[in-house]
């Protein structure tokens, strides 16, 4: 919210509050009634990105963001790619290195790493949508910070509500905990179907925890198997 919007919401809630109180006194004769204002006061507050109705459009209304510290410090914006009508979204944590370089999620060693993955499931990169939960990178590759999060998180929302998916993966332990609001490990969230509002979310591990962790890829690919199997049905799809 920009500062002319700030205060139009100000004077606006003012507003509200004085009919309030003009309406407790004298009844709602003589004044407009709360309603009315409530419904302008509700659309002065959504921001113009909010009414997106494409992920092009809303892209081009975002990727300027400097909401935090992070919009200074990056190179690219990534904002996500893939199908915008995917019935399965991938969604990481941060941009990397090479994510910030150039401008799109998992394209570096983690995002070959990906690709493999989708094609054991016999899914390709470009039918599925792959983003994460930050559009820009922390310097040093850093955890993102919880108010970090907290201001791109209605960004990835926006994405979500117009992809649609079916399915939701989340890769790795920061990325689940975030959307699910929890703390518990990554043990414990795995091997089970969770929901994010409407959508069926699965959990694994990130594919650069598997990169430095071999012994890992075992269970990630009992994880995508849980996965198919629940995408199969779901889709009336017969064989993997």
């Amino acid at each position: 919210m920009n500062d002319n919007q700030k205060d139009i919401y100000n004077l606006l809630t003012d507003i509200e509050r004085y009919f309030m109180q003009q309406e407790e006194l004298f009844g709602n004769l003589i004044y407009p009634e709360k309603s009315a204002v409530a419904k302008i006061l509700e659309n002065e507050v959504i921001e113009d990105w909010q009414k997106s109705g494409t992920l092009d459009e809303l892209n081009s209304k975002i990727s300027s963001c400097v909401k935090c510290s992070l919009g200074s410090t990056r190179t690219n914006f990534v904002f996500g790619v893939g199908n915008p009508n995917a019935k399965v979204m991938f969604i990481g944590e941060a941009p990397g290195v090479d994510e910030d370089a150039q401008g799109e999620p998992f394209v570096g060693r983690a995002g070959q790493l990906l690709n493999k993955i989708l094609a054991a499931v016999n899914l390709k990169r470009e039918e599925v949508y792959i983003c994460n939960i930050l559009k820009c990178r922390p310097p040093q590759n850093r955890d993102p910070l919880a108010t970090e999060m907290e201001t791109c998180t209605p960004y990835l929302e926006k994405q979500i509500e117009l992809i649609k998916p079916q399915f939701i993966i989340c890769l790795g332990r920061i990325a689940a905990q975030w959307l699910l609001q929890t703390n518990d490990t990554l043990t414990r969230l795995r091997e089970k179907v969770h929901k994010y509002r409407d959508t069926k979310l699965i959990i694994t591990y990130h594919p650069a925890a598997l990169l430095r962790n071999p012994n890992w890829k075992r269970p990630a690919w009992e994880d995508m198997k849980m996965f198919r199997k629940l995408y199969n049905e779901l889709n009336n799809i017969n064989n993997l």
